[in-house]
């Protein structure tokens, strides 16, 4: 539970503070400005954070004592606090408090008011108690793993279980993880189907490992039991599946009904595990993406996983296993949303080598690259500056490079070629464009959302979205077609946070191949009459301006994914991404206000370790949240 106190040492005034719950809070609500001046928003790096969603009232009324640091008292009209969101000062997020209203009034009797008071008008302190782990099920490539390895079921039952959402960036949030009817019946028939396939033969596949008996049903039940529910079974478990078994007539077909129901049962589609069964199901879970093998539950039951020491033991010791790899794979391919690269399509006439071939090789080459910095125990900033990679023949042509001699040949980027890192790879530039062009705006906002952990505002309800098209009385580029974007206000407040960014990218394509100038290719259409206008297609070449920036980052001005991948690679705010990312993925949820000094701790040790990706990863293995309140 949190807790919270509030400590107010106010100066006496004559005149009486205004009610800034009542007055302004609601306004700056409207205004969104939470959305940016949070820790995961594009405003982050500024003085000004806006208490968590929810916050109560005594939060609030600290937060807006708290303002009184943006406040110039000399000068109150001048103050930060009432310049930047009245855009009297530029600012990023534009007018957010129009100016000549009953927002802006409330906003400058704040002003004024905190002018009044001294620089210590406020002294906040919370106590904020360590975050507990969630309650969440078996995603759909943990339930997938579990049951190979529990059951020898190899035919990856789960890919045709309903789609899971993404939430948070990742399949495994507890906050999308709801049970609906259509995914229990898919369960419950899978269930079947395990079941009946590792008893077909009678051998169990090797299930049981002793002659049929009450003595070898017991041991059954018990090892089995505790294996498809990664920890001991009570005995009123052991009393209900040995009923369960005593309901058939012959052996094995008993045998088989316990397996179908174990495999249903919450405890084995949940992580209903207790401590310290818990925290080695959550170890095995993150670093395995599968159930926990005996060493880790010996571990558990010896008290060995009740101590960071042991758990760091442990996890250098899972992460020596092939699996973790697989593992670490499932982290990447979901960062990175490999998934809208599988699922994409081309305009065929445009890009005719776009194959499956060709995505293939794009996701391949990240994945490798990743694997490299994690395995190798390099450094992990390379991920966005490094000129290394790994070349198959597909990619080759794509890069006009010379076809590796042997398939993933290690190759260097020649220094003119603008490319380094994740951007400079055709995956990024292909996932953040259009079937047939480029996206300025969806680059930018992959950089944003994946890179720096910024959310964006989304667009006002009704807005219309959709640019110019290109045609022969109008045939402009990508920059000059998002112009109008950036020239109106009610769209400039968020494409100007990511189309910089994108522009900066320009001179790839949309399947990552390097362009001097942009085409533009205007295909025959039918006018009203339906007559063709004209019979054949107008091409078009439009110079590319590849100037870019990140607007918030200081010297962020680029012109290649090179330079700001190298711009990224010393980013701080980056550096802290990172560790936000592995966070969720490991705890199945969104940082917290009470997870910050564990996100802090962990970053530390990832930036001494020389950015070492497995040293990130046992930091937050480590950490209390991870732990559920492990002792040191």
């Amino acid at each position: 539970m949190r807790g919270f106190s509030v400590t107010l040492v106010l100066a006496c005034t004559a005149s009486a503070a205004p009610d800034f719950v009542r007055d302004l809070w609601p306004h700056l609500e409207r205004a969104q400005c939470a959305m940016c001046h949070q820790d995961n928003g594009v405003g982050a790096t500024t003085r000004l954070r806006f208490p968590r969603a929810g916050a109560t009232p005594d939060e609030v009324r600290a937060f807006s004592l708290q303002l009184r640091a943006l406040v110039d008292a000399a000068r109150p009209a001048n103050s930060p606090l009432f310049q930047k969101p009245t855009n009297r000062t530029p600012h990023a997020g534009g007018e957010r408090i129009k100016q000549n209203t009953a927002a802006e009034k409330a906003l400058r009797e704040w002003v004024d008011y905190l002018a009044t008071q001294p620089a210590t008008a406020a002294i906040a302190s919370t106590k904020l108690g360590p975050s507990k782990p969630v309650l969440r099920r078996l995603t759909h490539s943990q339930y997938n793993s579990t049951v190979r390895d529990l059951a020898g079921e190899e035919s990856r039952p789960a890919d045709a279980f309903p789609k899971e959402d993404f939430v948070n960036g990742f399949t495994n949030q507890a906050e999308g993880q709801s049970l609906s009817p259509v995914l229990a019946a898919a369960y419950g028939a899978a269930a079947e189907r395990i079941a009946r396939n590792a008893f077909r033969g009678g051998d169990a596949r090797g299930l049981v490992e002793c002659k049929p008996s009450a003595e070898c049903r017991d041991r059954f039940i018990r090892r089995f039991g505790a294996r498809a529910f990664r920890r001991p079974l009570n005995g009123e478990e052991v009393a209900r599946y040995t009923k369960l078994h005593a309901s058939e007539k012959e052996f094995y077909a008993g045998t088989q009904l316990v397996v179908e129901a174990m495999l249903q049962s919450p405890q084995f589609l949940f992580h209903l595990e207790p401590e310290p069964y818990a925290t080695a199901n959550r170890l095995s879970y993150f670093l395995w993406d599968t159930m926990p093998d005996d060493v880790l539950l010996d571990a558990a039951r010896s008290g060995e996983l009740n101590t960071a020491a042991g758990i760091e033991k442990q996890t250098r010791r899972l992460l020596r296993d092939p699996r973790a790899r697989a593992a670490m794979d499932v982290f990447l391919a979901q960062w990175l949303r490999f998934d809208r690269l599988r699922n994409t399509i081309r305009e065929r006439r445009t890009y005719p080598e776009f194959t499956n071939e060709l995505v293939n090789a794009m996701l391949e080459e990240s994945t490798r690259v990743f694997r490299s910095l994690v395995w190798d125990n390099r450094d992990f900033r390379e991920f966005y500056s490094g000129t290394e990679t790994f070349l198959g023949p597909e990619l080759a042509r794509i890069y006009d490079l010379p076809a590796p001699t042997t398939p993933w040949d290690r190759v260097t980027h020649n220094k003119d070629s603008g490319r380094a890192g994740i951007l400079g790879q055709a995956f990024f530039l292909a996932v953040t464009s259009k079937p047939a062009e480029t996206s300025p705006t969806e680059r930018g906002l992959f950089v944003r959302e994946h890179f720096l952990c910024q959310q964006v505002p989304p667009p006002p309800a009704g807005v219309n979205a959709t640019l110019p098209p290109v045609t022969d009385e109008k045939p402009l580029g990508a920059r000059e077609r998002l112009s109008e974007h950036l020239s109106n206000p009610v769209c400039a407040t968020c494409h100007t946070l990511v189309d910089p960014i994108g522009f900066g990218m320009e001179k790839f394509d949309a399947i990552g191949r390097y362009r001097g100038v942009e085409k533009l290719i205007v295909y025959p259409t039918f006018d009203e009459t339906k007559t063709r206008r004209k019979t054949k297609p107008s091409a078009y070449e439009i110079a590319i301006d590849a100037r870019g920036e990140v607007r918030g980052l200081s010297n962020s001005a680029f012109t290649s994914p090179r330079e700001l991948g190298e711009r990224l690679a010393n980013e701080p705010a980056c550096h802290r991404c990172i560790v936000k990312q592995l966070f969720r993925f490991a705890n199945g949820r969104m940082e917290a206000a009470e997870d910050q000094a564990v996100i802090d701790r962990a970053l530390e040790r990832f930036a001494a370790s020389r950015f070492r990706f497995q040293e990130l990863i046992i930091a937050l293995a480590t950490s209390e949240t991870f732990r559920g309140g492990a002792s040191q």
